[in-house]
């Protein structure tokens, strides 16, 4: 009697024990950027499914004490969702309810930047946040929000440290999460476009301590491999800088391999300076994610003039290909998105293109100096996900254009042929400056499907003369600086480009004060970047200038940080639009592709979002600007927030159906994150708006079924 008992006691501990452990199961986090270290944006999570999504509600919604732009993935360990507000003030909230748990920042210091989201780390009792705030890295205690004070200096570490002595005081930031290996963090950076752009190396930090433990330098010092593809003395960044990696990276940890996307070397636009294939830039880099060596590359852009940043992390994907003896085989591989429309699939071990890449002879440039590289790398497959600018003439403007023959005029005169350098005339980049894919980056899943959200905005790039420095001798110091500085974008008679997104500075001193113009030119705004390189009396100078108030003496300030000199110079970012600001040519403006890997072809596209200015005339399925990516679940749900229009939508992702959609109190420029608490499964999205003249927003907000 006793032995059955025991055994019956035995039996009921044995289910409880069971009971308990799938509850514990049942929570799901979302525990990384982008949803895991392959960068998928991929769950498992089958709750919410295309029968029920149509009952999606809003769960809770927290309220951030700013407001700006967001463009935060927040992350969800154990319970708590992780977030970071407009202003750049990190956040733990519980993520049943979205009720705060702490917040750290400086409330009234006003970071301009914006911040993608945190990393988290956990080993033992000991769980942190690493997250960044202008160029410095803080860890926080995950429980309590407060500065680690072993890690570095009170909890922070400047992410200048380990560059070379003259890159001291040049603008760096991070607004991307860090990638963890073991006890490592390796941190994206992001730099200015310019020739004055730090050097972009790639470097590991010790989480626990805050301690350099690796260097890879992307423009390669001498004896380096790549050295001879940059001119002798190009490592020394005195005229060329950058080559670094903003957009993040995803790392196979089983391996112990990180891959890294990297952008242009600096000047963006002029390399003539700079003549050579200027490796390591633009280049999907393999590392040893301990030590930092290189195992394998592959550049996606030769000599870039044209700002063609790999735009995200790359996609960890594993297809089924035909070996040679006729068998199908499994391969673990790597797909890079591009802002050109063109995916790059490479084996992940090998570095070997899973389908063949063809250098193709591209244009040579009229511009005095440069030397563009004579040929391009091209996939044979997958086919563009965007449209490209060979395809562009007068029949592709846009038939809602009022000014539709001014428009058809100018395209006769604009250079349009695939890579056409930048020109006096005037040269049109198609996928834009921002993509083709963009920093919200692609979705895939176990089957091998890519899942990406384009632009098809285009815009023109014109290149000027630089007046020699004794030209602009008879100017004031602050003028001469603003010329230096700020004309590329803000223009000669500081009307900018609002239209383009570039504010006019006419009458700015009626919005804005003295100290709020100081502390963005130290450190940027948004997409401009900072130039703390300046001194007190130059930032002065500037802010005089721009508020009428200098003193005329010319000369009167000497500059102590002369830019560098380049004889050619672009007119800055500006948009082919019409006279209504809307796209000059023809729809679709945004597209949404799910692209078969294993095969390389398409499996459905669609026009992305709706125009709000000619939705309001019942023009429908234009597609329209989009930033920020989507969310892939095994239930079959693709949801993505990210377009102009404000909408949060999802899709079915065998069809590209839609199945629901929902007004956002303010469009959601961020990648979505899902998860599941107690049984039930929540999709979360950060709602900022403010990028494209869209309104601002301060919310996250959590969705959920009834």
């Amino acid at each position: 009697m006793k032995l059955k008992f025991f055994i019956g006691i035995l039996a009921i501990l044995v289910i409880a024990s069971a009971l308990q452990t799938n509850y514990v199961s049942d929570d799901v986090d979302w525990g990384e950027y982008l949803g895991g270290a392959d960068r998928n944006h991929y769950s498992t999570l089958t709750q919410i499914n295309p029968e029920n999504v149509n009952k999606l509600q809003v769960a809770w919604s927290y309220s951030t004490p700013d407001s700006g732009q967001m463009q935060v993935n927040p992350i969800i360990v154990g319970g708590v969702l992780y977030g970071v507000t407009a202003s750049v003030q990190a956040f733990a909230l519980d993520a049943i309810n979205g009720k705060e748990i702490w917040r750290f920042g400086d409330p009234l210091k006003n970071w301009a930047s914006t911040s993608r989201g945190v990393t988290y780390w956990k080993e033992g009792n000991d769980s942190r946040i690493l997250y960044t705030v202008g160029p410095n890295l803080w860890a926080l205690d995950a429980k309590t929000g407060k500065p680690i004070e072993s890690f570095g200096d009170n909890g922070k570490i400047d992410l200048h440290t380990g560059l070379p002595e003259v890159s001291q005081k040049k603008f760096i930031i991070s607004n991307t999460p860090g990638t963890l290996f073991d006890d490592l963090i390796v941190m994206p950076l992001r730099l200015s476009e310019g020739a004055d752009a730090a050097p972009g190396d790639i470097r590991a930090f010790n989480v626990k301590t805050g301690k350099l433990a690796w260097t890879f330098h992307t423009i390669p010092y001498p004896g380096e491999f790549g050295y001879e593809t940059f001119p002798k003395d190009a490592y020394k960044n005195n005229y060329t800088g950058a080559a670094n990696n903003w957009a993040g990276m995803s790392i196979d940890r089983k391996r112990g391999i990180i891959y890294v996307p990297t952008g242009s070397a600096g000047y963006d636009f002029y390399g003539g300076n700079r003549k050579g294939k200027n490796l390591f830039a633009n280049c999907l880099l393999a590392l040893d994610a301990r030590t930092g060596k290189r195992l394998w590359h592959f550049q996606t852009t030769h000599h870039d003039i044209w700002d063609r940043d790999l735009p995200a992390p790359p996609n960890l994907i594993t297809i089924t290909r035909k070996a040679s003896d006729g068998r199908n085989r499994k391969v673990d591989a790597v797909a890079q998105v591009t802002k050109q429309g063109y995916v790059f699939v490479f084996d992940r071990v090998t570095g070997k293109p899973i389908f063949p890449i063809n250098e193709i002879q591209v244009p040579k440039s009229m511009v005095q100096g440069e030397l563009p590289w004579a040929t391009q790398p091209i996939p044979s497959k997958p086919a563009p996900f965007a449209r490209q600018s060979k395809s562009l003439n007068e029949k592709e403007i846009s038939p809602y254009a009022e000014n539709r023959e001014e428009l058809i005029q100018n395209i006769k005169k604009y250079k349009t042929a695939t890579y056409s350098p930048g020109s006096k005339e005037g040269t049109i980049i198609f996928p834009g400056y921002d993509g083709g894919a963009e920093w919200g980056g692609a979705a895939a899943d176990p089957q091998g499907i890519l899942y990406v959200n384009a632009n098809e905005m285009a815009w023109v790039q014109t290149m000027v003369a630089t007046p020699k420095e004794d030209k602009n001798s008879n100017l004031s110091a602050g003028e001469k600086l603003y010329t230096s500085y700020c004309i590329s974008c803000h223009g000669k008679d500081r009307k900018g480009n609002p239209k383009s997104n570039y504010p006019s500075l006419i009458d700015i001193e009626k919005r804005k004060d003295k100290a709020y113009l100081t502390q963005i030119i130290n450190g940027g705004k948004g997409m401009m970047p900072g130039f703390p390189m300046l001194s007190a009396t130059e930032k002065q100078a500037i802010v005089s200038f721009l508020f009428g108030d200098e003193k005329k003496e010319v000369g009167s300030t000497a500059s102590t940080s002369k830019p560098v000199y380049l004889p050619y110079k672009s007119t800055g970012y500006n948009k082919f639009l019409d006279s209504k600001g809307l796209p000059a040519i023809t729809p679709p403006w945004g597209t949404m592709s799910a692209i078969d890997l294993n095969t390389g072809e398409y499996v459905w596209k669609i026009p992305f979002g709706y125009e709000p200015a000619l939705l309001e005339k019942g023009i429908k399925n234009t597609g329209v600007e989009n930033y920020g990516g989507p969310v892939i679940t095994a239930s079959g749900l693709l949801f993505i927030a990210a377009t102009k229009d404000g909408m949060f939508r999802a899709f079915d992702k065998k069809t590209g159906k839609l199945l629901w959609e929902t007004k956002l109190p303010a469009a959601g420029f961020a990648t979505p994150s899902t998860y599941q608490i107690n049984g039930k499964q929540f999709v979360v999205i950060a709602c900022g708006g403010t990028k494209l003249g869209t309104k601002k927003g301060n919310q996250y907000v959590a969705f959920a079924l009834p």
